[in-house]
């Protein structure tokens, strides 16, 4: 169950051998609907989006800040569950959360299921029924996990160039203003301004893939010169940023 306060890396792939996107304009409804229903309760700090499955990597919003959602949500909807939430104790309310929280992903994943069976003439589930998700826990953990996204198209092979896939949360940061969607943590938006990615370059590593993949093939990776980061150099990853991130 998803809890506020903490990151993740959510990810999911389509039912069996089905697509999730078919058409290049499933990829902006698939990002409308995660915007109407995701985004209330979630900042996201990368997304990419593949023909059979995508990646997010998410901090759940504060308690505070989902309470105050409840309320607009419940407030015109159900005045009996509102007044019930005044009676609840801490582990009630935490759950209660929790449940919502769960629930915004089922509609923003329904809706789209929807949508999408009926502009193809198709039934049945779409996703493949519990969406993955790990907890971020550390610092190195998000930058590899952001890392690890943008370059999953490379993979996969979608692409020889992770910059030139189209449906990933690099092309946000490339942006002068920041989406609606993306919400960068100081760190990431450190390493994906747009003037400090001048400063990476394309290097050919093996290991991060190798972990991933069980194979020895050379990949396409970030990197920066002149620069170190102690918990991602093992990745050939380097960086000088120095910030603090409160992990739960």
């Amino acid at each position: 169950m998803l809890e506020h306060s903490y990151s993740y890396h959510i990810y999911n792939h389509a039912n069996g051998n089905d697509n999730l996107f078919i058409e290049k304009k499933n990829y902006p409804f698939f990002l409308k609907q995660y915007e109407k229903h995701v985004a209330p309760i979630a900042n996201t700090h990368a997304y990419c989006l593949m023909p059979n499955h995508f990646h997010l990597l998410i901090t759940i919003k504060t308690r505070e800040e989902i309470e105050l959602l409840i309320r607009d949500c419940l407030r015109f909807r159900d005045l009996q569950v509102l007044r019930n939430l005044e009676g609840l104790d801490e582990e009630e309310i935490n759950t209660f959360i929790s449940k919502f929280i769960s629930q915004q992903f089922s509609n923003f994943f329904n809706s789209y299921s929807k949508a999408f069976n009926k502009a193809y003439n198709r039934r049945g589930s779409l996703f493949l029924k519990n969406f993955r998700r790990k907890l971020i826990t550390s610092r190195s953990q998000m930058l590899n996990t952001l890392i690890y996204i943008h370059l999953n198209p490379v993979k996969h092979g979608f692409t020889s160039d992770f910059s030139n896939w189209e449906f990933t949360s690099y092309h946000e940061y490339m942006k002068p203003q920041p989406s609606q969607i993306t919400k960068p943590t100081e760190m990431i938006n450190g390493i994906f301004s747009t003037d400090n990615f001048k400063n990476y370059i394309p290097v050919k590593v093996s290991k991060f893939f190798e972990e991933m993949n069980g194979n020895k093939k050379d990949h396409l990776i970030i990197y920066r010169q002149n620069s170190y980061y102690p918990s991602t150099s093992n990745y050939g990853i380097e960086t000088d940023l120095d910030v603090h991130l409160n992990f739960k």
